[in-house]
């Protein structure tokens, strides 16, 4: 199987990778109106939005930063070879509209512009936002059955509600999706969870029904290879959607990001763990908590980028087995 010439992203050898539009990984610009769109298979979309942060503000401008610094990423992957440009049609769809002024209204323009996507078979690869944003992005894609889920993370982001009722932040978007039928809980796995705590709501309801959370602290003892291993196995063959918080990864490494935890994986493992997604049945992913403001340099969304490399590389494997 291999890729229309058309979805090829521009080279660094033709054009210098600091010139041109930046589009994420130089990859042709189709909306959802281009007559191109059918042919697309891998849509890398943002969602520049984030009226669900608690904490610091700032991943709205995570997607056009997270594009900048994804210019340096290249065609073929240095680890595993895998060269997913030429394996399937990728292309930048564009950015979500959101309406800042309105948490509802954004969320309902995310859910309908990925049901356009899911309708046209495209599997959607997102740079958020924060992480409220994959709420509706699953209310478009667990429609038609409920879908399993990796989570990197130092938070579960399932809790009820914040300051007194609000039960829409980016602390809650699972709880809310698997209240909604969105996510099967039995197949949904937590990974890094860590840091001070409120108090353990969170975790009972995790453990109420059946989600499985694996603690930094197991996550160290046992090293990515064993603990992927088993979140594969919790999440099977059946559709799966990965979630991949930025704070994950130690703030040493990744200090652009509105809740950081310390104590987390490195860069290397950061990747790692992405990698071994190999052989997940991806019906699309995240990346997203991005807060350029709290890392000016740009490695944090150079390190988002990269993971969202080895994520795609995954993708792309797996429609190519289909």
């Amino acid at each position: 199987m291999s890729s229309d010439p058309f979805f090829h992203p521009v080279s660094g050898f033709d054009l210098p990778r600091y010139a041109g539009v930046p589009t994420f990984m130089r990859l042709p610009h189709v909306d959802l109106d281009n007559p191109r769109l059918k042919d697309v298979q891998v849509g890398l979309i943002g969602t520049p939005w984030d009226s669900g942060t608690t904490n610091r503000p700032g991943p709205r401008h995570g997607p056009r930063q997270l594009r900048d610094m994804s210019t340096m990423i290249r065609a073929q992957n240095g680890a595993t070879g895998v060269r997913p440009f030429e394996m399937v049609n990728c292309a930048d769809l564009g950015d979500v509209a959101p309406n800042p002024a309105d948490l509802h209204d954004s969320m309902g323009r995310i859910t309908a512009f990925y049901e356009k996507v899911r309708a046209a078979g495209i599997v959607p690869l997102t740079a958020g936002g924060d992480h409220l944003c994959s709420l509706p992005i699953l209310r478009a894609l667990g429609k038609p059955e409920p879908l399993g889920m990796i989570h990197f993370d130092s938070h579960t982001d399932l809790f009820e509600s914040y300051f007194g009722g609000t039960k829409y932040t980016h602390g809650t978007p699972f709880r809310r999706a698997i209240e909604e039928g969105l996510l099967d809980p039995r197949r949904v796995v937590q990974i890094g969870i860590r840091g001070t705590t409120y108090d353990s709501e969170d975790r009972d309801f995790a453990d109420s029904v059946g989600v499985r959370v694996i603690a930094i602290e197991e996550f160290h003892a046992r090293g990515p290879e064993d603990v992927m291993a088993e979140a594969k196995e919790i999440v099977g063959t059946r559709p799966t959607y990965v979630s991949y918080d930025i704070d994950f990864i130690d703030p040493a490494f990744a200090p652009g990001t509105g809740t950081p935890e310390v104590g987390g994986p490195s860069s290397f493992q950061a990747l790692v763990v992405a990698r071994l997604l190999a052989g997940v049945n991806i019906a699309g992913a995240d990346l997203v908590e991005v807060s350029p403001p709290f890392d000016s340099s740009g490695g944090t969304a150079f390190l988002g980028v990269s993971v969202m490399f080895e994520m795609l590389c995954n993708i792309a494997g797996g429609l190519t087995q289909k």
